[in-house]
């Protein structure tokens, strides 16, 4: 809910009377706005009038909080008292680089306390970047009889102990999604806690484990579980292992298979090929950890299907993976790691005319001195042989001006557009001239365009095009570039639509964060490390607009005066009670 729709709700006297005399009963009304599923519509609609807003109140069973500090779980409560789903998010997106503090917060705990007694009907709750730690699993666990799915993506706290309370508790479980969390992996037991009788699992994902699982529980939990359609293993699972699992469930729609290292016999490769062919709704497949090239046919049969082939945890070659999208016709969704190099690339622009995402990520992202990997060359591959491209996610070792501009000529369409080169400053490397143009061109061209990273030898020339041109952007993220806080204010003056912003290691100062006071109120958030910020610039922000939470991070040994790591959102619950001594709220 912006303060935009909300003034101009204000700002319409005369809406509650126009509406009364073509207002419908409230059942009819809150049947209507039940099929509408954008969290965004929902609080548009809500804002029409009060029995809209009532309606809408009661109709509603999932809400969707960007930000866990944004609100209270108690206004939450108050608002909307028939929710079944919840999906929240705490830390800061750079908590994924080490940026954050330990212990800096976004806790579920207090929000599962509300939830336990205003929500006991509670069935879905999916987490990010949030602290749970196993005493909040098994309170979720006991609190909620009737408690479907829980999808944990960046969070720590926890460990298998927790995931043990879950699988012994929680009898109508139908999903249980566990990605890239900070764990303390205790060992596989926890799969055996699944009573013998349970049978209603549809998704388990736990491919970021790292210890041996308990095989035999796997297998029988596989084989009881006949409306399972996504499972995701670790590496711990072999490939004889992972054929005896595809036997029990044929009808799995996403896989995520284990190591696919293992030396097999013919009759295996066999068995393995015969177990794959017969998953004819499968869609999505993963994994594939420390893939071999020699027992990649075996995965022939499946691909046909396929819309998504996540191969990040697969260091293939150029040549393997050449041969593996020759079977791959309907893909619209790839993620690769550098290792295919520019050949590799090559091969998706001739066989993946449907491809709509594309992710390539570095296979070593902190080796300095890249011998392999993609260039410009690749990426250009692709835009010329799938003009459906939106989203992109590349991490390159060299780029030009004049590729992104073919690039993005071939693929107007971007909503998305996220280029790291990796090297911090590196300018077009044939011209030696900034690359400016390049991201001009992106935003230009691209009119849809909604998310964009930058990267390379940027000036405020840059921003200047940002600002001009990217009317409908929402996200920014900006490292090691900008010259002046020039840059800075193009951009909040310019993109009226901009939500979150994220800037690191860049001249910036208190001129650029205080030219953001009459739009942070409708953002996000907004994150500045490593700039040139002070702590009387923040002081001034919060002074300005109480409204927000300014919060500085502090680090041991910084100078006083300076703001080392900013963060400042809206929220209607006030300033946070449980910010450790290095966060200093202002």
């Amino acid at each position: 809910m912006e303060p935009s729709e909300l003034k101009r709700s204000k700002d319409s006297p005369n809406l509650d009377e126009s509406t009364r005399r073509l207002s419908f009963p409230d059942e009819v009304l809150e049947r209507v706005l039940s099929l509408l599923k954008s969290h965004r519509d929902r609080s548009s609609v809500s804002l029409v009038c009060k029995d809209w807003y009532n309606a809408e109140r009661w109709s509603r069973t999932h809400v969707f909080i960007g930000n866990c500090y944004s609100v209270s779980p108690e206004i939450v409560a108050r608002r909307f008292p028939k929710i079944r789903s919840v999906t929240l998010k705490g830390k800061p997106r750079f908590s994924d680089f080490n940026l954050v503090p330990e212990n800096w917060g976004a806790d579920i705990h207090a929000w599962l306390v509300v939830f336990a007694a205003k929500y006991p009907f509670l069935e879905e709750l999916r987490l990010k970047r949030m602290a749970i730690s196993d005493e909040s699993l098994e309170f979720l666990a006991v609190s909620f009889p009737n408690f479907k799915a829980l999808s944990l993506l960046s969070c720590d706290g926890f460990s298998t102990n927790g995931l043990a309370a879950i699988a012994t508790h929680c009898k109508n479980l139908t999903e249980l999604d566990i990605q890239e969390n900070g764990i303390d992996d205790k060992g596989g037991s926890w799969l055996s806690c699944f009573p013998e009788s349970f049978t209603s699992l549809e998704v388990l994902n736990f491919a970021n484990l790292s210890s041996d699982i308990n095989f035999d529980a796997l297998e029988r939990l596989v084989g009881r579980c006949k409306s399972m359609r996504v499972l995701k293993l670790n590496r711990s699972v072999s490939l004889e292992q992972l054929q005896r699992l595809l036997v029990n469930a044929p009808q799995l729609a996403e896989l995520g298979t284990g190591s696919f290292s293992e030396e097999l016999t013919f009759r295996q490769c066999v068995e393995l090929e015969s177990a794959l062919s017969n998953c004819k709704n499968m869609h999505t497949l993963s994994g594939l950890w420390d893939a071999k090239g020699i027992y990649l046919p075996a995965l022939y049969p499946v691909c046909t299907h396929l819309t998504f082939l996540n191969l990040s945890y697969a260091a293939l070659r150029s040549d393997e993976l050449a041969k593996l999208l020759a079977h791959c016709p309907r893909l619209k969704r790839l993620w690769v790691l550098d290792t295919v190099e520019d050949k590799g690339l090559e091969a998706v622009g001739m066989n993946c005319p449907l491809l709509e995402e594309l992710r390539v990520f570095p296979a070593d992202l902190f080796d300095e001195e890249i011998i392999h990997g993609v260039t410009e060359a690749g990426f250009v591959a692709v835009s010329f042989g799938c003009p459906r491209l939106h989203y992109v996610l590349y991490f390159c070792c060299q780029m030009t001006n004049a590729a992104v501009a073919t690039i993005v000529q071939n693929c107007p369409d971007f909503t998305h557009f996220r280029l790291c080169i990796m090297n911090p400053g590196q300018p077009d490397h044939i011209t030696n001239e900034p690359m400016d143009e390049a991201f001009g061109a992106v935003v230009k061209t691209c009119t849809k365009l909604q998310r964009l990273s930058v990267s390379g030898r940027l000036t405020d020339l840059t921003f200047e095009y940002i600002g001009r041109y990217a009317k409908n952007l929402e996200t920014l993220s900006v490292a090691f570039a900008g010259s002046s806080d020039w840059g800075m204010q193009c951009v909040m003056g310019g993109c009226s639509k901009l939500r979150k912003l994220e800037i690191r290691d860049c001249p910036f100062g208190n001129a650029a964060l205080l030219s953001g006071l009459e739009k942070y109120e409708s953002m996000r958030s907004l994150w500045m490390s490593a700039c040139n910020v002070t702590m009387n610039g923040c002081r001034l922000l919060a002074r300005e607009m109480p409204r927000l939470n300014v919060e500085v991070m502090k680090e041991d040994g910084s100078d006083d005066s300076q703001a080392d790591k900013v963060y400042v959102y809206r929220s209607i619950a006030g300033p946070r009670r449980d910010a450790p001594p290095s966060v200093l709220t202002l």
